[in-house]
């Protein structure tokens, strides 16, 4: 059996290996490295796969969240509400930008925000909602439009796991993770299902005003050289990492029914198994289903309900099984944004998570060997 990864970028990368060198030495000998065309090329193809009317490239997925937040105006001491489950990038822009974070619990089976707990939330000085798609499904997006609407807010989707899902709203319509609020960002890290060889990222909106005023803020809020109009950061896509991403963009679809696959051989594995509950998807299929597209698998998330969780991490490290837990803190206990705002009790779900999550391998190169080698070794020493 060949080594188990957590995520196998070598493995994908011999599958366009050729294509991503013959572009990356286009580069060097055109030295066109910032804002060259496959940047441009980039942009148009991704507007088209989403079905989005505007693609705003730039540096990362943690400044695509503060560049669409400053984009929509947002000033000192408006209040951003947004999931406590999920990593810190999201609350970061929001206490950088001089916002006050609100942070609410999760859904107990899909682990995205909890529409009640948002609701609760809302105040006279709430001015967004930020839904995070964890692990790789949208947010209840029909909810949290409804409470936007009602109370006159904006929604900003962080698309950073996410991106290729597939939202079915309430009425048929059929949307891409990212394109449904007001603005949707995403990260383009090495290990995301669309990732680049390096840092990259990309805000999402069908408004033209807005998609001109984010155009202006990633590039020193300029429109024309010299002119600043705005107030900017320097954030954009090279044209290296462009070029990788122009490579994998066509194989998105491909890379996410491969996970969508080795999340179904888990499951099957993991069936009846008392103490080790499966992720859930939006539709309640688990995943499982032919047709399944609202769930792209960026990671295989289980709950331990033995209190074995621990445990099963120490054992995969001695059986060289590489895991992950996501998140081992919950953002209202970090030091870094404590708050006396927040009650322990608000947190119910979030506060048994850190202690039962465990995330499997998941890549696009995972092989039947590998998957029964994890799923048994996690059996026998949850069930001993």
């Amino acid at each position: 059996m060949k080594k188990i990864q957590m995520v196998d970028l070598n493995g994908q990368y011999q599958a366009i290996k050729e294509q991503v060198n013959t572009s990356l030495a286009t580069i060097m000998e055109t030295s066109a490295f910032i804002n060259g065309p496959d940047v441009k090329a980039f942009q148009q193809e991704l507007e088209n796969y989403l079905g989005v009317k505007h693609v705003i490239p730039c540096a990362n997925g943690t400044d695509a969240l503060q560049i669409a937040m400053m984009g929509l105006g947002l000033e000192p001491g408006d209040e951003v509400i947004t999931a406590d489950f999920t990593f810190a990038a999201t609350v970061e822009v929001i206490a950088l930008l001089q916002l006050t974070p609100v942070l609410v619990d999760v859904e107990p089976d899909t682990f995205n925000i909890d529409i009640a707990a948002v609701e609760r939330a809302i105040t006279q000085k709430t001015k967004a909602i930020v839904p995070v798609h964890l692990f790789g499904q949208c947010a209840n997006m029909d909810a949290i439009l409804e409470l936007a609407e009602k109370h006159n807010l904006y929604v900003i989707e962080d698309n950073a796991q996410a991106i290729g899902a597939n939202y079915t709203s309430k009425n048929g319509k059929k949307q891409k993770a990212g394109t449904i609020g007001h603005v949707g960002s995403t990260s383009f890290f090495p290990s995301k299902n669309l990732g680049c060889y390096g840092d990259g990222g990309a805000i999402f909106t069908n408004d033209d005003e807005l998609a001109y005023t984010l155009r202006g803020i990633v590039n020193h809020g300029m429109y024309k050289r010299y002119h600043h109009d705005v107030i900017g950061v320097n954030s954009r896509l090279d044209s290296m990492q462009a070029a990788v991403l122009r490579a994998k963009l066509p194989k998105l679809d491909g890379y996410c029914a491969a996970r969508r696959e080795a999340a179904r051989k888990y499951n099957k594995a993991f069936e009846g198994q008392e103490h080790i509950i499966r992720p859930k998807t939006v539709n309640g299929c688990g995943g499982i289903c032919d047709t399944c597209d609202c769930h792209v698998f960026h990671q295989y998330t289980l709950k331990i309900t033995n209190g074995k969780r621990d445990g099963l991490a120490e054992h995969f490290n001695q059986n060289e099984i590489p895991y992950g837990v996501y998140y081992p803190i919950p953002l209202h206990r970090q030091k870094a944004y404590l708050d006396d705002r927040y009650d322990e009790a608000d947190f119910p779900v979030t506060n048994q998570l850190i202690h039962q999550v465990i995330s499997l391998p998941m890549h696009t190169e995972l092989d039947d060997e590998q998957i029964n080698h994890i799923t048994a070794t996690l059996i026998e020493y949850v069930n001993g």
